[in-house]
Formats: C-alpha cells, sequence, structure tokens
C-alpha cells in the first residue's frame, strides 16, 4: 500500500472535505482519503491508484489540485 500527498485549492468547509472525500474515495484502488481542511493536504491511500484519476476526482469535486 502507498500513500500521495495531493495540495487541493478552494476548500472552505466541512461540505468541500466531504465532497473530495467522496469522489476521490470512488478512484478504483484507493482505500482511504484524509483530508486536512486548513492546509488543503489530501493524504490518498492505497494499491496501484491511478494519479490522473485521482486528480480527475478532485476536479469533479470542484476543486484544483496543485503542480
Amino acid at each position: 500500500m502507498s500513500t500521495t500527498t495531493y495540495t487541493v485549492t478552494g476548500m472552505t468547509c466541512g461540505h468541500c472535505v466531504s465532497s473530495v472525500k467522496e469522489e476521490v474515495g470512488e478512484v478504483p484502488g484507493v482505500t482511504g482519503v484524509d483530508v486536512d481542511l486548513e492546509t488543503g493536504s489530501v493524504d490518498v491511500s492505497g494499491d496501484s491508484f491511478d494519479d490522473m484519476a485521482v486528480r480527475a476526482a478532485v476536479k469533479e469535486a470542484g476543486y484544483e489540485v496543485l503542480a
């Protein structure tokens, strides 16, 4: 299992956190999503998940991943 940390911009509340967790959690291979609202960091853990799929899921939730 591996964990990758993404920095997400635009999250301002608990609903934002829930949206990101829900969308990213649906990516195949993702087993855990931990969001820190204050820092904007999103820790994604799992086995062989697709980086681009995680980024697309964040965008689908309405937010942006910093490069």
